[in-house]
This record gives structure tokens, C-alpha cells and sequence, in this order.
């Protein structure tokens, strides 16, 4: 009997269309708020982001076209997922746990990867600073932790001086940026080589994707991290250097 009720769910699932999908949900999340007119839109972005938006009786969702053939199951989690964002409510875990494994798929993070390749741009500056150059740091790193074999990927630094995103490894396009905050006069090069040595080890061990979960710093991660020569002062200074720029 459940079987069957599954099977009809999914049945009238696939014969919805996309704004059918999300004129449902809505009304789910929303019973008494008039129903908006509604417009699906896949765009050409250069990831999975979705943006959702109601402005005068009229909501409006883009989608990345990467998830234009996504199965209905999917399209109306993501629809939770948005509507629930639009009126900051929390969709339920298992509506999540849906929608991030399957992005979590092989063949989806392979379609995104290539996306993101062709699409995607990344402005940064060029490595040689005014106070630090990243090759340099880079090739000493390289030698002293990974007997000189880790091949240098693209370095810079970033265009604005974030003081939130410190640095970060991006495989689709293989390049290491560091906040061009470091750059600077008065900046303690242990903070700058350990943020480095951060992204190094993302290449050395990459991202984890099991169903639903992302592991990004594995124990084999944080196991090498520690091996930082004078680890703790590193970490202690780093985070003087963020508290002190709030």
C-alpha cells in the first residue's frame, strides 16, 4: 500500500511542470498568503546557485540551466529549499539531505566542474605583492612539506581585501588565492605561509562527498595541518589578526 502511494506521488510528480511544482510548494509553506504568478527561469550560471524573489504579486526564481534536467523529486526540494529561504524559514533536513546528494552525484559534480571551467572567470592579482610574493612562498612550502613535488597550481591575490574568505583552493579552475588583506605592512608572514599551507593541503587531499555529506578537511587533513612547523602560534595569531580587523 505505501508502495503505491509512493509510486502515485511520483507519478503526479513528473507530469507537473516546474511552476506548477513551486505554485504547490508555496502554497504548502504559505496556506493563507495569496497565491504570486510565477516565472521559472534556467539561466546560463557558472555553478548551482538559484536566486528566488517576490515583488508585486509576482515571484520570480532563476535557476543555473545545469539543473534544468533535474528529476521533479529534486526541483520541488529546491523549491522548499528557496520559498523556505524567501520567507527564512528552516526546510526540513530531509528536503536538504535530497538536494545535496544529488548534487553530491558523481555525474553532477563532473557537469558542474566542466561548467564552471567553461563559464566561470577568476579576476585576481598578480602573485608578486608588495610585501610577499606567493610563488616563492609557495615553492618553499613545497619544499620543506612535500619534498618539492606538488605542482604549482595558479597563484594571486584576491581583487578586494576580504576579511572573511582568507584564502581558498578552486579545482575547477586550479588556483590558490589569498586575501590581499595580508599584503601588507605590519602582516606576520607565519599568518600568510600557514593560510597557504591550508590550500596547499587541498590539493593534496581533496574534497569527500558521501551521499549528502561534503567533507572538505578529512582527519588525514587536520592530521597534516598539524605538522606546521609551530602550528599553535600560527593558529593564535591568526586569529588575533581576524579579531583585530572586525
Amino acid at each position: 500500500m505505501l508502495q503505491l502511494v509512493k509510486m502515485q506521488v511520483e507519478t503526479a510528480l513528473f507530469f507537473e511542470s516546474v511552476e506548477q511544482i513551486y505554485a504547490r510548494v508555496f502554497r504548502t509553506i504559505k496556506p493563507r498568503t495569496v497565491l504570486p504568478e510565477i516565472t521559472v527561469r534556467f539561466r546560463k550560471y557558472a555553478n548551482a546557485n538559484s536566486r528566488i524573489r517576490l515583488e508585486s504579486g509576482q515571484l520570480t526564481v532563476d535557476i543555473s540551466d545545469t539543473l534544468e534536467g533535474a528529476p521533479a523529486p529534486i526541483q520541488e526540494a529546491l523549491a522548499f529549499i528557496l520559498i523556505c529561504k524567501l520567507f527564512r524559514k528552516a526546510p526540513e533536513n530531509s528536503i536538504l539531505a535530497r538536494y545535496r546528494r544529488y548534487l553530491n552525484r558523481a555525474d553532477v559534480r563532473r557537469t558542474l566542474h566542466l561548467v564552471k571551467q567553461q563559464r566561470g572567470r577568476k579576476a585576481l592579482r598578480d602573485p608578486k605583492g608588495q610585501y610577499f610574493d606567493l610563488c616563492e612562498m609557495f615553492e618553499d612550502l613545497n619544499l620543506k612539506y612535500f619534498n618539492g613535488l606538488m605542482a604549482r597550481p595558479q597563484l594571486g591575490w584576491s581583487l578586494r581585501p576580504s576579511r572573511t574568505t582568507l584564502g581558498h583552493y578552486d579545482p575547477s579552475h586550479n588556483v590558490i588565492v589569498l586575501t590581499s588583506v595580508f599584503d601588507a605592512p605590519g602582516v606576520p608572514e607565519l599568518i600568510v605561509r600557514f593560510v597557504m599551507f591550508h590550500e596547499m593541503l587541498h590539493l593534496r587531499y581533496p574534497t569527500q562527498h558521501k551521499g549528502a555529506r561534503r567533507c572538505v578537511h578529512t582527519k588525514e587533513f587536520k592530521d597534516a595541518e598539524r605538522q606546521f612547523e609551530a602550528y599553535e602560534e600560527a593558529k593564535l595569531a591568526l586569529k588575533k589578526f581576524v579579531e583585530e580587523r572586525r
